[in-house]
């Protein structure tokens, strides 16, 4: 019996890269110890305490989707982290606000990130994931990110796919 070439070719585990490299596989990041992150904002138009500067402890998760690279993954998670703790210790204000303008006279401008939308944690979300996908590797062809501003409120795409 004679072996055929695949035969040799086949890993420990029984595939071969041509098996493994471009398989879709799903990354998550901070399932089970999410990534924290402490931002200020507040939301102008809304009628109620929100409206007002306060800040949160807010814990996010990302899960991508994505094809095997011949590194053996779809995404280094300090690529992930990267873009997410630009946010870290910054305030999030809406385009407009004139708070925008406080921090500059105040020196602070550096510390604040500037939405077009309200800083909601479904905003904040949809901006995170935005980010992910233009500074991730176009083998990454899904992202979802849910931003938990306390434990009743979270936003975001959901995590799966």
């Amino acid at each position: 019996m004679t072996e055929s070439v695949d035969d040799r070719e086949r890993g420990a585990d029984g595939t071969t890269d041509d098996e493994l490299v471009g398989s879709r596989r799903v990354l998550r990041v901070g399932r089970d110890r999410p990534i924290r992150i402490s931002t200020g904002h507040r939301i102008r138009h809304h009628d109620g305490k929100c409206s007002r500067p306060h800040g949160h402890n807010y814990e996010i998760t990302v899960t991508l989707a994505g094809r095997l690279t011949e590194e053996g993954w779809i995404a280094d998670k300090g690529d992930i982290t990267d873009v997410i703790y630009k946010w870290d210790h910054k305030f999030l204000l809406e385009a407009g606000d004139p708070l925008i303008e406080a921090f500059e006279a105040a020196g602070d401008d550096d510390a604040v990130v500037v939405l077009d939308h309200p800083p909601t944690a479904e905003v904040m979300s949809v901006v995170l994931e935005r980010k992910l996908a233009a500074a991730l590797p176009e083998t990454i062809t899904d992202v979802a990110v849910d931003v938990s501003e306390t434990s009743e409120l979270c936003g975001g795409g959901g995590g799966e796919f």
